[in-house]
């Protein structure tokens, strides 16, 4: 039986073998301090080490001890860059190095982080913070590259560190170092490599020409300016963990355009729609932090699209439980649920004007944010009991009383109420029927959502359900048969949101995934539309019209798909 090939690592240049089995070593000591700092002066071959290791510790296959989960060549970046690339790698949406951190503190597999050059870059300060405070996690492991000598040497070996300065003759070996300056008569030390090329001019006041331009050149300029560029700096670093991927300058520009705010120059958004005609949607309206003509309605944390006496509008959940009442046209406030309920997760309307909130403990809130059709006259004092709606809210909570599993998702789907529960278990709850429950995730159900669909000519409908998990995975359901046996969509990070609904094209799917990916799927045909505002979308739902509404914890935007 032959041996892996993705296993077997080549020796490194120059005779630093003993260095290369020091940093193995590291690596695989459960009891290693979690930060390792290579030094050494110009020249020593620190880069070119950490390349090798970089190399073979990011190819498939290796093993999980000496497995380097994410890097960045620190020349010229900032700590708010750097927060992007890691978070790209790691999947992970990070608009700030407050954000990376919060996500690995969060997420307990180990993590090995390497950060060549460090010396080198734009912000060395705040990167040294971040490499500390990264380290200070258990289960992480930093590895950074730095100039001896520097004070960012002396400040990062201060605490408890493994150092290794390569121009300590112990990381040499020199026979194998002799073997290799004569096999490697041009670049003996192994440090030979491209020389950078310059990049394109551009106008930081020009939304056009930054969107052309090289966007890691175009962060660090606007990081070093302390002016507003019509609000253009603004938006770019809202949205930079976008912004920075390879894409069409149209899509940047459309992305660009999301996060734009409404202090900034009023010829900007003209320029930046007719610089993105190319890309795949366009921007009905977006609402920023900051907005206040009309007011931004505050991070969000759910979403639903209202029908009955909430026709045409949208119900808005923030962080603090607040639930908002807001015209889906132009996102003006329309109406506010009196109470709040803390930690929201999601909310459910049902048609008749009620509003239902899943707190995260998951208990139930419902109050009236609309006031529906009532009965006069003698109709109503013939049948003064609880409407059907009633009916149906109070057999939830009677059938949530019961439950041992904490509820984590909520959504209403025709005549009855979805919930999602932490084991992974999916429940459809009615006032006619006995409940339906399907086990659908490995761990939390983290979104739920349904739809009704026309099944024969009579107007018979079924619902149809797809669910989203920590699993990474979403899955599709009709409650009257069995679940499909193959999800939907797998990616490797959780699911943050899903909505679903049959439009005139067809049915679609909007997925929103942990690491700021926004998906718009046609299912009919298997069209792909995506989407990423620059940090996570926690929320989405469908407009009557199909539109897609995705609300983050800086924008809320309507999208109209060309």
């Amino acid at each position: 039986m032959t041996a892996d090939p993705a296993a077997r690592w080549s020796r490194p240049a120059s005779g630093r073998e003993p260095a290369a089995a020091a940093l193995l070593s590291w690596l695989r000591d459960p009891h290693a301090p979690g930060l390792a700092v290579i030094t050494g002066a110009e020249g020593s071959g620190k880069s070119r080490l950490l390349a090798w290791l970089i190399g073979h510790g990011t190819r498939p296959g290796t093993v999980s001890e000496r497995r380097v989960h994410g890097f960045v060549p620190l020349s010229g970046q900032t700590a708010t860059t750097a927060a992007w690339i890691l978070g790209e790698q790691l999947s992970i949406a990070a608009r700030s190095p407050g954000d990376l951190l919060a996500a690995l503190a969060a997420d307990r597999r180990r993590t090995v982080i390497a950060l060549p050059e460090l010396h080198l870059a734009e912000q060395p300060g705040p990167l040294v913070e971040l490499a500390l405070d990264i380290a200070s996690l258990e289960h992480c492991r930093v590895l950074v590259e730095v100039r001896s000598g520097t004070e960012w040497e002396q400040t990062l070996t201060a605490g408890p560190c493994a150092r290794m300065d390569l121009d300590e003759p112990q990381w040499t070996d020199e026979a194998l170092r002799a073997s290799w300056d004569a096999a490697h008569p041009d670049d003996p030390a192994g440090l030979a490599g491209p020389d950078p090329e310059p990049g394109e001019p551009f106008d930081l006041d020009d939304p056009a020409s930054v969107c052309a331009a090289d966007p890691w050149s175009v962060t660090t300029a606007y990081e070093r300016s302390e002016e507003s560029h019509g609000g253009l700096r603004a938006a770019w670093l809202r949205a930079g963990a976008s912004l920075i991927r390879e894409q069409p300058a149209a899509e940047r520009a459309l992305v660009l355009l999301a996060a734009l705010g409404d202090a900034g120059d009023p010829r900007l958004p003209a320029i930046l729609e007719s610089a993105a005609e190319d890309a795949p949607w366009s921007v009905v309206w977006h609402r920023v932090r900051g907005d206040v003509t009309p007011p931004w309605p505050g991070p969000v944390r759910s979403l639903a699209a209202g029908t009955g006496p909430l026709a045409g509008q949208l119900v808005v959940a923030d962080q603090q439980g607040t639930v908002r009442v807001l015209d889906a046209e132009g996102a003006h406030a329309t109406g506010r649920l009196p109470h709040s309920a803390p930690g929201a997760r999601a909310v459910a309307e049902h048609g008749d004007g009620t509003v239902s909130v899943l707190d995260e403990h998951g208990l139930l809130h419902t109050e009236r944010a609309a006031e529906s059709a009532t009965r006069k006259g003698l109709a109503a004092l013939l049948d003064d009991g609880p409407s059907a709606r009633e009916q149906l809210l109070e057999a939830v909570r009677e059938y949530t009383r019961r439950q041992r599993e904490t509820v984590t998702a909520l959504t209403g789907a025709g005549d009855g109420v979805v919930l999602g529960d932490a084991a992974g278990t999916v429940h459809v709850v009615s006032v006619d029927a006995e409940p339906r429950t399907a086990a659908l995730h490995r761990g939390r159900v983290t979104a739920v959502a349904g739809t009704a669909l026309t099944v024969s000519a009579e107007g018979d409908t079924v619902v149809l359900l797809y669910t989203g998990g920590a699993d990474g995975t979403v899955r599709a359901w009709a409650p009257h048969t069995d679940p499909m046996a193959e999800p939907v969509a797998v990616r490797d990070c959780a699911v943050n949101a899903v909505a679903v609904a049959a439009t005139d094209a067809g049915l679609v799917l909007a997925i929103a995934w942990a690491d700021g990916l926004v998906e718009h799927r046609a299912l009919d045909d298997d069209r792909l539309r995506t989407f990423r505002p620059g940090s996570q979308a926690h929320a989405l739902a469908f407009t009557a019209e199909g539109d897609l509404v995705v609300g983050t914890d800086e924008a809320l935007v309507r999208l109209r798909g060309r």
